[in-house]
């Protein structure tokens, strides 16, 4: 029986040193998580035991330190959760998220796994898939609202005369922005602001120097210099276009702009126009958001990814290349956006180291170590007694 005994410390062991050795070998492998071995005793009625077993190998799945690397598409999560995958016809997990974006728009990573999500447009429900970055570029969006705001000098003349852009002594002050037709050609628009009575004053629009002559702003102030926007008029201004564009058309939102004691001023003008512009990059925001960045400078939402969690993560099964896939004891998987409930938020520009301590395996190497040359021993001894009885004699 003390062969036994030895022999099966001796194959205990050396499972021991096999999972030590893994975790040492994969302690700079992204997204790897560490293993332990679990060891129980074997009892068949005997008072004696027969030696020990190894009852299990258990997965570590606390997180990894996130570490920068300044690429947009190095992905890891700060909490829980996995990324999920399509590899080949079947769908894994991992905390790997090195991606590169092939040529047909696929964001996957070394493996040739594909990243699941949501594509913009589809909604968050049912089952996630492969994400695919479109290679088109953004479209022109003509103007149709402008946000200004400004601060017009109250010591200003009231001018009776009649409105003319050419003629500089019929309005108190212009400022001009850039507007956008339907074709994202680039349009000067000029407002013309003329103080009409006390607090009270003409907005004229007027676009590549054409007015429009039937629609007039009006603005009136409060005695304390701020505007009465219940008696204030902000209407729509149109304007033909004579190169197949659509008329361009928009309003002007005034609330914030104020009549004091000061200089004209502008606070701010924003308008929502943009011309075409071809895709330059991606970015993924905390939320899973694919966000897609565009030569005009504008930026949409392309795409969200999915994480996945589980019951019971140690329960899932290794299948190589930093991934993993779901068993009946890890239970069916969890789905959801990142930042929601239980799952973590998704940090760009950063990895998940592996979470072995290397120090701690070293250790335990030597404990192995040990643990092993202990049960040679066991053997040796064993042997030295069996043939002290066969010499007897």
């Amino acid at each position: 029986m003390g062969f036994s005994q030895a022999l099966s410390g001796l194959n205990a062991a050396a499972s021991q040193l096999d999972v030590v050795g893994n975790n040492i070998a994969n302690s700079q492998t992204v997204g790897f998580k560490g293993s332990s071995v679990q060891f129980a005793d074997v009892y068949t009625g005997a008072k004696v035991g027969q030696g020990v077993r190894v009852a299990g190998v258990l997965q570590d799945f606390s997180n990894g330190t996130l570490e920068s690397t300044g690429r947009n598409l190095d992905l890891g999560i700060n909490g829980a959760g996995f990324f999920r995958y399509l590899q080949g016809d079947q769908i894994v997990y991992s905390r790997n998220g090195q991606l590169t974006l092939t040529k047909e728009g696929y964001l996957e990573n070394a493996q040739g796994a594909r990243l699941t999500g949501f594509p913009e447009g589809v909604g968050t429900g049912g089952q996630p898939q492969v994400l695919q970055v479109p290679a088109g570029g953004m479209n022109a969006s003509a103007t149709t609202g402008v946000d200004a705001t400004f601060n017009l000098d109250a010591e200003s003349d009231i001018i009776t005369d009649a409105f003319d852009p050419a003629d500089d002594d019929t309005y108190s002050y212009a400022n001009t922005t850039t507007v956008y037709d339907s074709l994202g050609v680039q349009h000067t628009m000029t407002l013309y602001f003329v103080k009409t009575g006390e607090n009270e004053w003409a907005v004229h629009s007027a676009v590549d120097g054409t007015v429009d002559a039937a629609n007039t702003g009006e603005l009136r102030f409060n005695s304390n210099g701020t505007l009465d926007e219940a008696n204030s008029t902000f209407p729509d201004y149109a304007f033909a276009m004579n190169n197949g564009a659509d008329d361009v058309t928009f309003g002007i939102n005034f609330r914030g702009t104020t009549q004091f004691g000061q200089e004209f001023d502008l606070g701010s003008l924003d308008q929502n126009g943009y011309t075409a512009g071809s895709l330059v990059g991606i970015t993924v925001d905390d939320d899973g958001n694919i966000i897609g960045n565009y030569a005009n400078e504008q930026s949409q939402v392309l795409g969200t990814l999915a994480l996945a969690n589980f019951r019971n993560p140690e329960g899932l099964r290794p299948a190589g290349d930093n991934a993993w896939v779901e068993t009946g004891t890890s239970g069916q998987p969890l789905l959801g956006l990142a930042g929601t409930g239980m799952f973590g938020n998704v940090e760009s520009q950063a990895l998940e180291v592996s979470n072995v301590d290397l120090t701690s395996e070293l250790v335990d190497l030597i404990i192995a170590q040990r643990n092993y040359q202990a049960n040679t021993q066991t053997i040796k001894v064993q042997d030295e007694v069996l043939q002290n009885a066969v010499n007897l004699r």
